[in-house]
C-alpha cells in the first residue's frame, strides 16, 4: 500500500464511520470529510483538497459519488478519485466493476487499483429557481426513469434496496406519457420528435445486470442517447423486443456487432452536445437525483475528466 493521504467524503446517512473505519487497513493515512443534506459532498471534497489529499474516496450512494466527481471535474483536480458503495443503486460502482456489499474489498480497489479516466456528463437546465448545471457520471434524463425515482417509496427502498424501483415501474409508465419534443444533436438543426423517455448516459448498466445503454463506454468522448416513444400494447412489445433481442440476446450471439440497434418504439444513437426543447415541463434526474421539472436541457461531455479507481 502507499503512503497517500486519503480524504473520505463521507455519507453519515448510509453507514457509521466505525464501520468504514474497520474496513479500511489500519495503516491507510486518512482524513474525514463529511457531507449533510445541504450539502451532498461537493464543498466536503473542496475540504479534502485544501487539506492536500492525494486521493479522495466517496463513501455513500450515487449522489455522494455524484457530488464528489462534479467537484473534482469542474475544478480540473489532479488527484485519483475511489468509489466505496453505500447506497441503492450504486450505479457507477457496478458499471466499473467496484465490489459490492464489501467495504473491506472497496477499500482495497480503492486504494490499491490502477486508476483510468472517465469522462463526465453535464445538464443545464432552465428550472423554476433559474438555470443550473449539474453533472453525471452515469445517466441523465427524463420519462420512465426519472419517474421511477419519483414514485419510488422511501421506506420500502429502504428495507427492499433496488427492488423498490420495481414495485414504483406500472405507477412511472402510467405517468410516462409521449410528448411532442425538439432535438438537437452536435450542432445539427432541431427535429421535432414524439417521446415519452429520454436518456442520455455515460455507463448503460442498471440494477440487476439490465443493460439499457449497451454502446455506452465511460471512456469513450462519447454518450449515449436512448429515446422512447412506445405506446400500447404494439409499442411496447416492440421496445421490450429491442431490448432483449436486439440489444440483448443477439448481440451476444454476434459479438462482433458492437452497435445498438433502433426500432419503431427506440432510438438509439451516440451524441456529444444536445439540446432537448420539451412542449411539457417533465420531471429530470441525473444519477437518480431529482432536479424537478423542465422544459429545456442542454447537454455536453467532458472528457476524461476524472481518474478513477
Amino acid at each position: 500500500m502507499s503512503a497517500e493521504h486519503v480524504g473520505i467524503v463521507w455519507n453519515p446517512s448510509k453507514t457509521g464511520r466505525e464501520d468504514l473505519e474497520a474496513a479500511i487497513p489500519s495503516e491507510a493515512r486518512a482524513s474525514w470529510f463529511e457531507t449533510s443534506e445541504q450539502d451532498p459532498g461537493q464543498a466536503a471534497t473542496a475540504a479534502a483538497l485544501d487539506a492536500g489529499v492525494d486521493l479522495v474516496l466517496a463513501a455513500g450512494g450515487d449522489g455522494t459519488v455524484r457530488a464528489v466527481a462534479q467537484h473534482l471535474a469542474e475544478t480540473n483536480a489532479k488527484v485519483e478519485l475511489g468509489i466505496i458503495p453505500l447506497g441503492t443503486g450504486n450505479l457507477l460502482a457496478r458499471n466499473l466493476g467496484v465490489p459490492l456489499n464489501d467495504l473491506a474489498a472497496a477499500f482495497a480497489r480503492a486504494l490499491d487499483g490502477t486508476a483510468r479516466p472517465i469522462d463526465i456528463g453535464w445538464a443545464e437546465l432552465a428550472l423554476q429557481a433559474g438555470v443550473e448545471r449539474h453533472a453525471f457520471a452515469v445517466m441523465a434524463g427524463f420519462g420512465i426513469d426519472a419517474h421511477m425515482i419519483t414514485e419510488t417509496n422511501d421506506d420500502l427502498k429502504d428495507k427492499a434496496g433496488w427492488v423498490a424501483y420495481v414495485e414504483s415501474l406500472g405507477r412511472a409508465l402510467s405517468a410516462s406519457e409521449v410528448i411532442d419534443i425538439r432535438i438537437a444533436a452536435d450542432g445539427d438543426e432541431m427535429t421535432e420528435e414524439t417521446a415519452h423517455t429520454v436518456i442520455v448516459g455515460n455507463c448503460g448498466t442498471l440494477q440487476g445486470g439490465l443493460n439499457l445503454l449497451p454502446d455506452a463506454d465511460p471512456a469513450d468522448g462519447e454518450l449515449d442517447l436512448l429515446i422512447l416513444n412506445a405506446e400500447g400494447i404494439a409499442g411496447w412489445a416492440d421496445t421490450l423486443r429491442n431490448f432483449a433481442w436486439h440489444n440483448g440476446i443477439k448481440r451476444l450471439m454476434t459479438p462482433g456487432d458492437d452497435a445498438a440497434e433502433s426500432s419503431e418504439s427506440t432510438t438509439h444513437r451516440r451524441v456529444t452536445t444536445l439540446t432537448i426543447e420539451l412542449d411539457e415541463p417533465r420531471v429530470f434526474e441525473v444519477d437518480g437525483d431529482d432536479l424537478g421539472e423542465t422544459t429545456r436541457i442542454g447537454i455536453s461531455i467532458q472528457p476524461g475528466a476524472v481518474r478513477i479507481r
